[in-house]
């Protein structure tokens, strides 16, 4: 009989006395969860809605991110407002998976099939992606550099240490498929968890007003995220908690 996630997660459970997921549960979550919303105002919600649109991509994005860099985020804000889908690579400190693949650039680093370019540093990769698939031009104030430096560092300081540094893990076969919106704090939880354990995942952005709503709700039965799929055992699911709790049983090996 093939193992259910909840006999998995009990197996992990016991396996390490708790898990990382179990020992942030209630008040240190509820930290993380205000400093989310605290981090989400500096940037003045950037992601939760959509920017007018241009053409839309034929070929998947590919992202290689770091979920605690402002820059990083700077480039998710942008793929959430334009709503575009990336396969997203997670790099974070120690991380040997994806690391390799950047040579001697870092991140954010973004490959567009469609033109055959490839960006490095979060200003170009924004301006591309205004350019091709929004109005022409990122929109002004939060994009000035001093401003997106000042106001991602501050965000990553009140969200703590999560999403920083590679825990051992074991690589999944395909990508999972995250639903989510850039300004989430329930949505930053999982992405801390799939970069910390460096599990490759295509991010499709479902920000207030994103045409791709109604067929998101067709598929799930409600309007929230996060929202996880994995295609290698066929779980999905709702709430950051259970999402967590489900990628530590399955792919921590620590």
């Amino acid at each position: 009989m093939k193992p259910t996630f909840l006999s998995m997660a009990g197996d992990t459970t016991k396996a390490l006395g708790r898990t990382v997921v179990d020992s942030q549960t209630n008040f240190g979550r509820k930290l993380m969860l205000i400093g989310g919303f605290t981090a989400s105002g500096f940037r003045l919600a950037r992601g939760i809605a959509i920017d007018p649109l241009g053409p839309r991509p034929e070929k998947l994005l590919r992202l290689w991110d770091y979920e605690r860099c402002p820059h990083s985020r700077i480039v998710r804000e942008a793929l959430s407002c334009l709503d575009l889908d990336a396969e997203v690579r997670p790099c974070p400190q120690g991380g040997a998976r994806f690391r390799a693949e950047l040579g001697d650039g870092g991140v954010p680093r973004l490959e567009d099939p469609n033109t055959g370019g490839t960006l490095v540093g979060s200003s170009r990769i924004v301006e591309h992606l205004y350019a091709k698939y929004g109005a022409g031009r990122p929109p002004g104030l939060l994009n000035v550099t001093p401003v997106r430096i000042m106001s991602g560092l501050a965000a990553r300081v009140v969200t703590g240490g999560r999403g920083a540094i590679a825990r051992p893990s074991r690589a999944p076969e395909k990508p999972l498929e995250l639903y989510s919106f850039e300004s989430s704090p329930p949505c930053r939880m999982v992405r801390f968890l799939l970069t910390e354990l460096e599990l490759p995942y295509t991010l499709r952005n479902v920000a207030k007003g994103s045409p791709r709503r109604a067929a998101f709700i067709e598929r799930t039965g409600k309007m929230q995220v996060p929202w996880l799929h994995d295609p290698n055992t066929g779980w999905q699911g709702f709430e950051s908690l259970d999402i967590e709790r489900y990628l530590e049983a399955t792919y921590a090996t620590r």
